[in-house]
């Protein structure tokens, strides 16, 4: 369902946008927690090609990060002007652009990654757990693609129950499948890492009928009609041209996490094992910051849409207050128990013990990665990305690639965490004084 966001309490319109979002991350955290503790359980080269993995499908995934950024703010924008048949039009040409970036991109993963692991450094076994769970991956790339994209049109018109209860759907069946096909219970048989990446597919896969019956038979504000599905060059430039600095700056974080875990492989495989792990737990952190910066994105593009640039600038501020709130929350839990945080994830005294150190700095950080989300997302909304792709490209690559490797060739390998710490100070503090100079609300988009 979705509301007017122009109107009434914007606390209000936050939660009502946030909470579904939440809720729905929230549980895909709890997959990602299971999912680690199982594959955890196999052996550290398990583990360590889980993790690894998953950065290289970060990295891959930056184009759809960059569509679906394009998309709420199209839409967004025109739901806002009350131009429903537009929006409409921006949802048709997401799904299609998802479409043709899967055509292009399976092949790639299911070829290219032995040769991705080993650019990295890791070793064999790494490289043959990472190349079984990429090459499932790869054919079912289409699953998660498509969901993208309809759950980013979904969003940016102010629908946030639908792709909840979809992703709810989708991650209960991921849950329940992880076991059976990891071990190999009952009659199934036992795939280990390769079961991981089954599920997953598998999952996602049953959601994709939930999500097209929604849009299709106007279940939500967007009602599409197939008669309607033709290429519109026009709206995929302009979703691209407003996407494409969102999607550069993805890869730039991506190829940051790239090489620091390049150099944690340096250390052992235990150290980019407890990289990875860290890794995980930054995103479980980040995932609930993603509900608050979403609804935030779309706030700000429904009411730049509807010429009000003061309530779209006071909706950013709110939801990042109330995400920095849970992140104190968090930073203590963080701080406080370390190693008790990755015993869930790891029994090798090694690796949790080398993974503490990063959970207690990965805390001190949380107050500025609020900042970084929610305020990066807001940006995105307005249509303007070129300025937090900048923004993130010197904080995490100019600032903190050299400075990780030359802190861990001088203190070792907490010289790493450090420099991430560094560097998300920068980045957060970058991020609040840009934004309050306001230079975003004169973005146009033109479609």
């Amino acid at each position: 369902m979705a509301y007017n966001l122009t109107e009434g309490s914007i606390q209000r319109s936050i939660f009502r946008l946030a909470l579904p979002m939440l809720a729905a991350n929230l549980l895909q955290d709890l997959f990602n927690i299971v999912d680690t503790i199982f594959v955890g359980r196999l052996g550290d080269d398990q583990l360590a090609a889980l993790t690894t993995s998953g950065l290289i499908l970060g990295l891959i995934m930056v184009v759809m990060i960059g569509i679906s950024t394009g998309t709420v703010a199209l839409v967004a924008r025109h739901i806002g002007s009350k131009e429903r048949k537009k929006a409409e039009n921006d949802a048709i040409q997401a799904i299609l652009l998802a479409a043709f970036f899967t055509l292009v991109i399976s092949p790639f993963l299911y070829f290219a990654t032995p040769y991705l692991f080993d650019l990295l450094g890791a070793d064999p076994e790494v490289i043959h757990y990472g190349g079984q769970y990429m090459r499932i991956t790869a054919i079912g790339a289409f699953t998660i693609s498509l969901s993208i994209s309809m759950s980013a049109s979904l969003q940016g018109s102010g629908d946030a129950m639908t792709p909840m209860k979809i992703m709810i759907f989708s991650t209960v069946l991921n849950i329940i499948l992880d076991p059976l096909l990891i071990f190999g219970i009952g009659p199934l048989p036992e795939m280990g890492v390769a079961g991981s990446a089954l599920a997953t597919v598998v999952a996602r896969g049953a959601g994709l009928p939930l999500f097209f019956y929604a849009l299709l038979r106007g279940r939500t504000l967007l009602k599409l009609s197939l008669n309607e599905v033709k290429i519109d060059l026009r709206t995929m430039g302009a979703m691209f041209r407003i996407g494409i600095f969102s999607g550069l700056q993805a890869l730039v974080r991506n190829i940051s996490n790239f090489a620091l875990i390049g150099l944690t492989y340096s250390f052992g495989t235990s150290t980019a094992a407890a990289y990875g792990v860290g890794t995980r737990l930054r995103m479980i952190v980040l995932m609930v910051g993603f509900a608050f910066a979403a609804a935030s994105a779309t706030l700000v593009g429904q009411n730049l849409g509807a010429g009000k640039p003061k309530r779209a600038e006071k909706s950013a501020w709110i939801a990042v207050g109330f995400y920095e709130v849970l992140l104190a929350a968090l930073l203590l839990v963080f701080v406080l128990m370390p190693e008790e945080i990755m015993g869930i994830f790891s029994n090798t005294p090694e690796v949790v013990s080398i993974g503490a150190g990063y959970v207690v700095i990965l805390g001190a950080a949380f107050p500025f990665l609020g900042l970084s989300v929610v305020l990066s997302r807001s940006f995105g909304g307005a249509g303007e990305t070129k300025v937090p792709m900048i923004v993130t490209a010197i904080s995490l690559i100019a600032i903190r690639i050299p400075l990780a490797y030359f802190l861990a060739s001088t203190i070792g390998v907490s010289g790493i965490w450090y420099a991430l710490l560094v560097s998300n100070i920068i980045e957060g503090s970058t991020f609040a004084f840009l934004f309050r100079r306001g230079k975003w609300k004169g973005k146009r988009v033109n479609v």
